[in-house]
C-alpha cells in the first residue's frame, strides 16, 4: 500500500477531485429513489399533478448532474491510472538500468518484461476499479442505510444484516483468491520464459527436430495457467450467483416485511419502492466491490513483485569522485593492480592476480582459451561487475569511487555479440554520438570498413531490424565498430569484435583504427592470433590467471600457452590453404 501511495502522492489534487465526483455520483443515485417515493406518497396518492411535475424535473436535474459526475469521474480516473502506470514503468525501467548482470539474473528477462507490462497493467486496472467501485461503497452504504432508517428502523436493520452477510462472504472468497492469483502470476512468468525461448531459439529447435517436444512443453505451461484461471473464474461464478440470490432474497424480504409495516401504518406505499432501490444500489455496489476485491490479491501479488525490483539494492553503486579533467589525464588509462573477481554464486575466483595497464597510444590485447575470463575483464572495466579484491583504476582513480555514467562516458565498447537496435543505420550511429552529422557518420563507417552502407539504396537511412538480423555477422560487427568510433573515448574495448571478419578486412580495419585512436588506449580481446600480432602488449590468460605478457615474438619464446594457441591456429590456416 505504501508503494501505491508513493506513486499517487504527486497527484493528490487529481485524487481528491476524482473521489468528489464519485461521491456526487453515489449521492445522485440514492437521491432518485427518495424523489420517486415522494412522488408516489404525495403526488400520486394526493392527485397533485404539480408536485409530480416538480419532482420529475428534480429527478431530471439530479440524473444529469449524476451522469456528468460519472463521465467526469471515469475520465479523471483513467487519467490518474495512466499517469501512475507511466511513473511505475519508468521507476521499474530506471531501476533495471542500475542492475548489474547478477542483479538482473535474479529476476530474468521474461519476468522483468511481465513485471513492467502485465503487472503494472493489473495495478492500473485495480486503481481504476477501486476508485470507481470500492471507495464509494462505504459512503453509499452509510447514506443508503441512514435513509432506510429515516423511513423505518426495521428496514434499516434488514439492510445492515444483508450487507454484513455479503461482506463476510467477500472476505472468505478473497482469502481463497489470493492463493490462486499468486500461482497465476508465477505461471504467467513461466509462459513468458517458454515463449521467448521458443521464438528466439526457433532455428535451433528446427535444426534438432525438437518441434514436438517444445509443443508439449508449451502446452503443459499453458495448461497450468489455464487450470488456475478456471479456478479463479469458478470463484467469480460462485460469488456472482450467491450475490444475485441475496439481492432477490432481500427484495422479497422488503416486500414481505414492508407490506406488514404498511398495513400497520408505519410506512407508506412509496417507501417500498425507495427501500427496494436502496437495497439494489447498495448490494449492486457491494457485488461490484466484491468482484474487484477478488482481483485485489492478484494486484497485491503484482505490487509485491514490482516492490521486489524497486527495493533491491544494486550490486554496483555509484561513487562520488568525478573523473580527472582533460589537463590531468593519466598516461595509464586503465590499471589492474592484483585484481581478483568471483561471481556471487561461484566457489572459486573467475579471475585472479591480474596486474597490467592499458596506456594511451598503445594497443593492449588479451587472448586465451574459451572460458578463461577474457570478456569478464571488459565487464570489470565497465563496472558491469565490481572486483572482488585488488584495485582497478581508470585515469588513476578507483572505478568504485566514480559514477557509472562518468566512467562509461569515457569508454567506447564493442560487445562480443554485435547488437543493433531497430530503426535506421543513422539512428544506431547516433547512439555513439547524439546529433552526429552525415559526414562524421560516413567517416566512422569508412574507418570500420563498412563501405557497403554507401551501396545501399537508402544509405544511412537503410532499415535495421531488431538485433540487426537483416545484416550478416560481419556487417553487424562493422556497424557496431562504427558506432563505437562515433564516440570520442579515452578507451576503446573490442571484445572479440573481429571474429566474423575475413583476414583482409581485419587487417585493413586494424590499420585504420591505429590512426583513428592514436590518443586513446585500445584493448582488443580476441580469439585469433592474426588480430593481435602487432599489438604493443599481449596478455595471455589461462583459467582466469595471467600466464604471459609481452610481444608476439617474446611470447612465442617464453609462453607455452600462447605458443600452443598460435601453432594450433597456424596449422588450421595451413590446412585451409591446402
Amino acid at each position: 500500500m505504501k508503494t501505491v501511495l508513493r506513486f499517487l502522492k504527486p497527484y493528490k489534487r487529481l485524487c481528491v477531485l476524482t473521489l468528489l465526483t464519485m461521491l456526487v455520483d453515489a449521492a445522485g443515485a440514492l437521491l432518485i429513489p427518495t424523489l420517486t417515493a415522494d412522488m408516489i406518497n404525495i403526488g400520486v396518492s394526493g392527485g397533485n399533478l404539480n408536485f409530480i411535475v416538480q419532482r420529475g424535473l428534480a429527478m431530471v436535474a439530479v440524473t444529469v448532474l449524476a451522469g456528468a459526475a460519472t463521465l467526469l469521474g471515469s475520465w479523471l480516473c483513467a487519467d490518474l491510472s495512466a499517469k501512475v502506470g507511466k511513473d511505475m514503468r519508468n521507476a521499474v525501467y530506471d531501476k533495471s538500468l542500475a542492475f548489474s548482470a547478477h542483479d538482473f539474473e535474479q529476476f530474468g528477462t521474461g519476468s522483468m518484461i511481465a513485471r513492467t507490462l502485465n503487472d503494472v497493467n493489473i495495478i492500473q486496472q485495480s486503481i481504476v476499479w477501486c476508485i470507481q467501485m470500492v471507495i464509494p461503497v462505504p459512503a453509499l452504504c452509510t447514506m443508503g442505510i441512514v435513509m432506510a432508517f429515516a423511513i423505518d428502523a426495521t428496514m434499516g436493520y434488514l439492510l445492515i444484516a444483508v450487507t454484513a452477510l455479503i461482506i463476510v462472504l467477500a472476505v472468505l472468497v478473497t482469502r481463497k483468491a489470493s492463493v490462486i492469483f499468486e500461482s497465476l502470476q508465477r505461471f504467467l512468468d513461466r509462459m513468458n520464459v517458454v515463449l521467448r525461448e521458443n521464438i528466439t531459439g526457433v532455428r535451433v529447435i528446427r535444426a534438432f527436430n525438437k518441434e514436438r517436444r517444445e509443443e508439449a512443453r508449451i502446452r503443459r505451461t499453458f495448461e497450468q495457467y489455464a487450470e488456475s484461471s478456471i479456478q479463479a473464474n469458478r470463484l467469480f461464478v460462485g460469488l456472482d450467483s450467491t450475490a444475485f440470490f441475496m439481492i432477490n432474497l432481500c427484495i422479497v424480504a422488503i416486500l414481505w416485511i414492508g407490506g406488514n409495516r404498511i398495513g400497520a401504518g408505519y410506512m407508506e406505499i412509496g417507501d417500498i419502492t425507495a427501500l427496494i432501490e436502496y437495497a439494489i444500489l447498495i448490494l449492486y455496489y457491494i457485488i461490484m466491490a466484491q468482484m474487484v476485491i477478488i482481483l485485489l490479491p492478484r494486484a497485491r501479488v503484482c505490487l509485491r513483485r514490482m516492490e521486489e525490483v524497486l527495493s533491491r539494492k544494486p550490486e554496483i553503486r555509484d561513487g562520488e569522485a568525478p573523473l580527472l579533467p582533460d589537463s590531468k589525464r593519466e598516461e595509464a588509462v586503465v590499471a589492474f593492480d592484483n585484481v581478483s573477481f568471483r561471481f556471487a554464486d561461484a566457489d572459486e575466483d573467475t579471475l585472479g592476480g591480474l596486474t597490467f595497464t592499458c596506456r594511451r597510444g598503445q594497443t593492449t590485447a588479451i587472448i586465451g582459451g574459451t572460458g578463461s575470463g577474457k570478456s569478464t575483464i571488459a565487464k570489470l572495466i565497465l563496472r558491469f561487475h565490481d572486483v572482488t579484491s585488488g584495485q582497478l583504476r581508470f585515469d588513476g582513480q578507483d572505478v568504485r569511487g566514480m559514477t557509472q555514467n562518468e566512467l562509461r562516458g569515457r569508454i567506447a565498447y564493442i560487445p562480443q555479440k554485435a547488437w543493433l537496435f531497430s530503426g535506421t543505420i543513422a539512428d544506431n550511429l547516433r547512439d555513439g554520438r547524439e546529433g552526429a552529422r552525415e559526414p562524421e557518420m560516413f567517416h566512422a563507417l569508412k574507418v570500420a570498413q563498412a563501405g557497403f552502407v554507401e551501396e545501399l539504396p537508402e544509405g544511412l537511412n537503410a532499415h535495421v531490424a531488431q538485433g540487426g538480423t537483416n545484416f550478416s555477422g560481419g556487417q553487424k560487427q562493422r556497424l557496431s565498430i562504427a558506432r563505437a568510433l562515433m564516440k570520442q573515448a579515452d578507451l576503446y574495448i573490442f571484445d572479440d569484435s573481429f571474429s566474423a571478419l575475413d583476414f583482409k578486412t581485419d587487417a585493413a580495419l586494424r590499420k585504420a583504427l591505429a590512426a583513428e585512436t592514436g590518443d586513446a588506449a585500445v584493448l582488443i580481446i580476441a580469439q585469433r592470433i592474426s588480430t593481435i600480432l602487432n599489438a604493443d602488449k599481449i596478455i595471455v590468460l589461462d583459467n582466469g590467471r595471467m600466464v604471459g605478457m609481452g610481444s608476439h615474438a617474446g611470447l612465442m619464446e617464453n609462453c607455452p600457452v600462447y605458443r600452443d594457441i598460435a601453432r594450433s591456429q597456424m596449422k588450421g590456416d595451413e590446412r585451409d590453404a591446402g
